[in-house]
């Protein structure tokens, strides 16, 4: 097999400039993430194969990549399916290791548990811009809090992050997967039909209204039923309170959604974004999206997801999922959880020019070829007591091309020059 110098199609090398970066953002995240008590943790990039095709990925379950069995339980010869070939595979996101960690370790774990999780994750998936089949992912989460509370902290968490980044002026969208399972009962579309549907109308921001519609029609959804969703957002697009004009419409449809229910989960959306309005440390929008939908199955409750200017994409997202623990252990344990979108920020700061801030002298040593031995020592010894005193040195051979040498090593953050010559 050919030997290339390429890497495998998806997946990226970093260089020395992005690698800088990376590291003083992953170094933040924990930072910030830190001081709103979120403990660190870590997982194996390698899972159950049972695990990850457990139904609760979404399409996600159709990118994994699956590892072959080892050794003796390799067995070619006889193998039928795939299954008979592989018995794990590489993890897709953080959330269901992160399930199955909790589920083994509880007893071990404060109760709620704040974790903070950072590692890759690989999907095999097309590459574009700022995504890729090996990428980070920075999720934190909260297990064993069932109340708004668990909300309320990530979101500030998260925005405070952003604004540490330099991002102000972001959009973070919430919506409830139970206010949309009961938007959906309001237009008359059955519960096996609701993932269909919201398939759909999580492309309104692409396609629009009437996209959706002509959508929803060439779907096999009723006349009355595309009408009825019509009327449904049409209402909400004009209401300048979109919470107020959501509860009132499905209040007048009280015989197919419970009332009382949906003013709860209404008044909870209330709660959450008046406690983050009020305690956020940056200036954003915290928005009530009813289209927002996340493709995640395993979300049970309230879900959100960042927009940054200019980006065209999410940025990260997350939501409740109260039923996930559950399958693993028998028993019910609140949990909810937001991943920011590593690779996304990390292109966005490069594209902007994104300097990382260093509150440390960074000096290089240009030593020229033929520096004898003995004021080679003494060089050695002087950048050993400047590295004591709190700067970084480099000491490195002075190129012929000394002025392209300096242009590049000052892209990569060092500062300070001096020069040693053996005469």
């Amino acid at each position: 097999m050919a030997l290339t110098k390429n890497p495998v199609t998806g997946m990226k090398d970093i260089l020395p400039r992005e690698m800088a970066l990376r590291d003083y953002v992953i170094g933040l995240i924990k930072s910030t993430y830190e001081s709103f008590g979120y403990t660190p943790i870590e997982t194996p990039v390698v899972e159950s194969l049972g695990n990850l095709l457990s139904k609760q990925g979404g399409d996600n379950e159709k990118l994994i990549f699956k590892v072959l069995k080892r050794g003796e339980k390799l067995k070619l010869e006889s193998a039928k399916t795939e299954d008979d070939l592989s018995d794990s595979g590489l993890r897709y996101d953080l959330t269901v290791p992160l399930v199955r960690y909790y589920s083994a370790h509880s007893a071990e774990l404060p109760k709620p548990f704040k974790a903070l999780q950072i590692g890759p994750v690989f999907r095999a998936d097309r590459p574009q811009r700022g995504r890729f089949r090996q990428f980070y992912q920075c999720d934190i989460d909260i297990l064993g809090e069932g109340t708004s509370a668990a909300e309320t902290d990530l979101l500030l968490a998260t925005s405070t992050l952003l604004g540490k980044l330099g991002f102000a002026g972001f959009i973070l969208h919430i919506n409830d997967r139970r206010i949309l399972k009961a938007m959906a009962a309001a237009c008359g579309i059955a519960p096996e039909n609701y993932d269909k549907a919201f398939i759909i109308l999580d492309k309104m921001d692409k396609i629009g209204l009437e996209g959706v519609l002509s959508e929803m029609r060439d779907g096999g959804f009723t006349e009355e039923t595309t009408e009825s969703f019509r009327l449904l957002f049409e209402t909400l697009n004009a209401a300048e309170d979109k919470l107020a004009a959501l509860e009132e419409l499905l209040t007048k449809k009280a015989e197919e959604v419970p009332a009382a229910a949906v003013s709860e989960e209404i008044a909870n959306l209330r709660r959450i974004m008046t406690q983050v309005g009020a305690a956020a440390s940056v200036e954003f929008e915290l928005r009530f999206d009813p289209t927002l939908v996340r493709g995640m199955n395993y979300y049970t409750g309230p879900i959100f997801e960042i927009e940054l200017a200019g980006l065209g994409a999410a940025a990260g997202g997350g939501g409740r999922y109260d039923e996930m623990i559950g399958k693993f252990t028998g028993q019910s344990v609140p949990a909810c959880g937001i991943s920011v979108g590593f690779e996304r920020l990390i292109t966005i700061l490069l594209e902007n020019g994104y300097a990382v801030p260093s509150a440390r002298k960074r000096i290089v040593y240009l030593v020229e070829k033929g520096v004898s031995d003995e004021k080679l020592t003494q060089i050695r010894q002087e950048a050993a007591a400047a590295r004591q005193a709190g700067s970084d040195v480099l000491v490195t051979a002075m190129n012929k091309n000394k002025k392209f040498q300096k242009e590049q090593l000052t892209k990569e953050g060092w500062t300070d020059f001096q020069e040693f010559f053996a005469r």
